[in-house]
């Protein structure tokens, strides 16, 4: 094997292999990550793997890919579906491979390179490892990492596709799971109508009763649903009511601490409109009713955020009429139509 290098002035590097049976080239054509004006800094390392045009085609190609699963049927997109932020439309809880029915409601993709844990529960602490969890669920995609990587390296396509888009040209587990991450890192919603409205862009304004939202937003939800990217990342207890068919103990799984009874991780509120249902297990169907149950609904589990504690000793958040109608008038100023319906993150 051969190696030539070329150094293309201040910004490219391609590495060129030529085999004895075919040459196929490492394309190192790098892609820029949006780096929102309004959005805190980017967690994800990308000098430890570098965006490019190649990679990021082959992150796409697996995320539709249904080879990732044990009936080469059920790929990521089955549960997460681009029009509606990339969650499973309909479904209080995750399907999967033979009728399989998860534990938890999918969440949307969006905004990952931003994230530091993955999951409800945070079980995944790096967006690289986050997809072993779905692809081994027996529930979800049901299958092994071995057999996935031997479909993959047993089609002449993925051979080429994965060696244009890493230097050793490897069908391997690394190079995959480095491939959905590109792809998802270069998932940024940062497009809404609110997001033009901070960045002062195309002279958009917000109406009378989308500011009054707003307003009511950083008053009494903002603690949690903090930044522009309307988490804090922690996990919380909200005061739902434990299901008892499910049990879900949330967060408590991942490190057996008492204190994680019943914690999730508080979900970004960016395209909410149309990633229903809500709650980790899909148990409210519109924003109203989620509205609904923090002003009336939340009850004692034992282990409830001293946060929602109110004066009279019950949990919620006290909410008007208008105080809610305001608010879902404001969330939906966090849709961005440009990212739901952007063709890079499209199968066809």
């Amino acid at each position: 094997m051969k190696k030539y290098s070329l150094l293309l002035i201040g910004c490219l590097l391609i590495f060129s292999c030529t085999k004895e049976s075919n040459t196929v080239a490492y394309e190192a054509i790098p892609l820029e990550v949006e780096l929102p004006d309004n959005f805190p800094d980017m967690v994800y390392n990308l000098d430890n793997n570098p965006v490019t045009e190649a990679g990021f085609e082959l992150g796409k190609d697996l995320f539709y890919e249904g080879k990732l699963s044990v009936n080469d049927a059920i790929p990521c997109a089955f549960c997460h579906e681009q029009a509606f932020a990339f969650t499973h439309h309909g479904h209080n809880l995750s399907h999967g491979v033979n009728g399989g029915v998860g534990f938890r409601n999918a969440q949307p993709i969006q905004n990952l390179a931003y994230q530091t844990s993955f999951m409800w529960n945070g079980a995944a602490s790096h967006l690289d490892l986050q997809p072993i969890l779905p692809i081994t669920a027996e529930v979800e995609m049901g299958e092994t990492l071995s057999n996935v990587i031997s479909k993959l390296s047993a089609d002449s396509q993925y051979q080429e596709k994965f060696a244009r888009a890493f230097e050793d040209g490897e069908v391997s587990t690394e190079n995959m799971l480095k491939a959905l991450s590109q792809f998802m890192v270069m998932m940024v919603s940062s497009n809404s109508k609110y997001d033009k409205y901070v960045r002062q862009e195309d002279n958009v304004t917000l109406t009378t009763i989308e500011l009054d939202g707003l307003n009511t937003f950083q008053e009494k939800c903002a603690t949690c649903h903090a930044t522009d990217l309307f988490t804090d990342h922690t996990f919380r207890n909200n005061g739902l009511p434990v299901n008892p068919l499910l049990n879900d103990t949330g967060r408590y799984e991942v490190l057996e601490d008492p204190n994680d009874l019943y914690k999730f991780k508080v979900p970004s509120l960016r395209n909410v409109e149309v990633s229903g249902p809500y709650m980790h297990d899909g148990r409210f169907a519109t924003l109203e009713v989620v509205l609904d149950f923090y002003d009336a609904g939340a009850v004692d589990n034992g282990n409830v955020d001293p946060l929602l504690l109110r004066e009279d000793a019950s949990y919620g958040i006290t909410l008007s009429d208008y105080e809610k109608e305001s608010l879902i008038a404001f969330l939906k100023t966090l849709t961005d139509n440009e990212y739901l319906n952007d063709e890079r993150f499209s199968e066809y």
